[in-house]
């Protein structure tokens, strides 16, 4: 899912006596392996997650992870492990997340039968290095898309990005890595951008892996740059872990003449998200998820409403198997000429 692999890797690399295989990069390779062996209407991150799977297995990988919950994606390890050992592969699935819930002391045995020198202390000392490292990427992933479609030298962002990431890989202490972020913080702010003061502004929401994975949007963020806008994207793993059991209470309060309850997932938050980015200025909004995720699918009424109200256009970009990079360009052009042309009316 994007980066994260980077921090998990240094996690897992640092607590278990074990060869950490890299999964590959997602493509449609992957989308093609995990929808063949998928029920057919069942939500894209399953298939994309199971068509990883298979290729890690097939890399010799005999231990997964899996970790999630919120919706259905708290059921899929079961299903999965059923349909990978039903494929004749022999490996042993560890799930993180139960019901939603993390259980500690279950995941302390997990960790234990599969290394006897595990240390529950020396865990902790890695996993608050690796949540300080995932909190100091989402900062400056956030930066980056505020900044990235005015760049003067193209892929100096990323190019950046890439060279800090690859150093915070190889930290051995907290300090490092602190000193490291704020280091390439500087970095980032001394390239060379050239933003318009009246520059468009898109703020995308949406179901969680679609939004965080890139292959499965089509790259939309790097899209959008490439049409001089400016950005803006909540979700990250640093929200999902560490901000959003407190802030769901904020977003009922907030949003409480839409909606008075929790839609699942993060239904509820897309919708604070879109009230607060109409009123905060934005010019559009760009609502993705993958096919048949119910939970967005109930916010996205809610959004119409909020739509007409603040007159701010709202686009819906649903993925599956069946689409295309042409016609996902095609859509957006479409809209950003909209947000554009409603720009120079109210101008």
């Amino acid at each position: 899912m994007g980066n994260y692999y980077i921090p998990v890797k240094y996690l897992f690399s640092h607590i278990l006596d074990a060869k950490i295989i890299d999964a590959p990069m997602i493509t449609n390779k992957t989308v093609e392996l995990g929808s063949k062996y998928s029920p057919d209407f069942v939500c894209m991150p399953f298939k994309y997650t199971l068509g990883t799977m298979i290729e890690c297995l097939d890399k010799k990988a005999n231990v997964l992870f899996q970790a999630g919950g919120g919706c259905r994606y708290g059921y899929y390890s079961e299903l999965q492990e059923r349909i990978l050992k039903d494929l004749g592969y022999d490996f042993k699935l560890v799930n993180l997340v139960t019901m939603g819930q993390a259980d500690v002391k279950k995941i302390y045995r997990d960790f234990k039968s599969l290394d006897d020198n595990f240390s529950g202390i020396k865990a902790l000392y890695y996993l608050f290095i690796t949540s300080k490292m995932v909190k100091y990427m989402d900062k400056i992933d956030d930066f980056i898309r505020q900044n990235i479609g005015f760049e003067v030298k193209k892929n100096s962002f990323i190019n950046l990005n890439k060279e800090m990431l690859y150093k915070f890989s190889k930290v051995k202490s907290y300090m490092g890595l602190r000193f490291l972020y704020l280091k390439y913080k500087r970095k980032f702010k001394k390239i060379p951008v050239k933003k318009d003061k009246n520059h468009l502004k898109v703020g995308i929401i949406g179901e969680l892996y679609t939004l965080m994975e890139p292959f499965s949007n089509y790259f939309l963020e790097r899209e959008l740059a490439s049409y001089n806008i400016e950005v803006k994207r909540y979700t990250n793993a640093h929200y999902l872990l560490f901000e959003k059991k407190n802030k769901v209470k904020w977003y009922l309060k907030y949003a409480r003449d839409y909606a008075k309850y929790r839609l699942g997932a993060d239904g509820l938050d897309n919708v604070g998200r879109a009230k607060y980015l109409c009123k905060h200025g934005y010019d559009g909004i760009i609502h993705i998820k993958s096919s048949f995720c119910t939970p967005e699918i109930s916010a996205m009424a809610i959004l119409n409403r909020i739509s007409s109200d603040y007159d701010i256009p709202i686009a819906y970009f649903s993925f599956d198997t069946e689409n295309s990079d042409e016609a996902m360009k095609t859509r957006l052009e479409a809209f950003l000429d909209m947000i554009k042309m409603r720009r120079d009316r109210n101008e």
